[in-house]
């Protein structure tokens, strides 16, 4: 059974709880536990579903039915994988398969690019007064705008490679490709994105498609509801 969401001192006791004890604890019946992996998670997920749709109320719908199907399945989840590895793989399968809707419902073809990504930096003082908080917010809009103009399998590598941090094996195992194929991709990413944007942009991506709280609690309290008000219970 999953109950009402936790306050930030509860969720605080489970900071040094691995994933792994979490999704087993989960498992024999304490699903209110999943809000501690939803959180922890939450914007390596949205930045996965980002990459894809390209929307933001896009990418929301699709984490929101992710943590289902993650729910779920909970029991397919493998322990001698990363959690977040499984968990990002699940939403990336549901964001291309809400862009083939999208894109069915628009009449369009659908196609059979693969995703990817490029990195881009922003500019950081180290004391930053109003005028260069302003000109940083620039600049992250500059490169989020980049990213979107990628081609669909650059995008998504950049999304989990440079602005998310994965690593080159987990990038390419969340997309189903190849290590050489991830370097190579997000190589050319890379330089198309420095001839995007002017040299004076150049550092550090991290900030690029944030997950703010209130979205952030929006999204789990959506998925809680939907779990309670189906009374869904993970697989054994």
């Amino acid at each position: 059974m999953v109950s009402p969401g936790f306050d930030g001192a509860t969720l605080a006791t489970f900071a040094d709880v691995p994933d792994f004890e979490i999704v087993q604890r989960v498992r024999a019946g304490d699903g209110s536990l999943f809000e501690v992996l939803m959180r922890r998670h939450n914007q390596r997920v949205y930045r996965a579903a980002r990459a894809i749709v390209k929307d933001e109320t896009e990418a929301e719908d699709v984490m929101q039915q992710a943590y289902i199907n993650a729910f779920v399945h909970l029991g397919q989840f493998e322990e001698r994988a990363k959690f977040s590895t499984w968990l990002t793989r699940i939403a990336i399968n549901e964001a291309l398969a809400r862009r083939q809707k999208l894109r069915a419902a628009a009449g369009a073809l659908p196609d059979h690019d693969d995703e990817d990504g490029i990195q881009m930096e922003l500019m950081r003082s180290p004391q930053p007064d109003p005028e260069r908080q302003a000109y940083a917010q620039e600049l992250r809009q500059v490169l989020e705008d980049a990213v979107d103009t990628l081609p669909e399998n650059y995008r998504a590598v950049f999304m989990l490679r440079d602005v998310e941090g994965l690593s080159t094996a987990e990038t390419g195992e969340g997309l189903g490709l190849g290590e050489e194929a991830v370097k190579t991709r997000l190589h050319r990413a890379r330089a198309m994105v420095r001839q995007a944007i002017s040299s004076r942009i150049g550092g550090v991506t991290g900030n690029a498609f944030p997950f703010e709280a209130p979205r952030c609690d929006r999204v789990v309290a959506a998925v809680l509801e939907r779990l309670s008000a189906r009374a869904l219970s993970p697989t054994a």
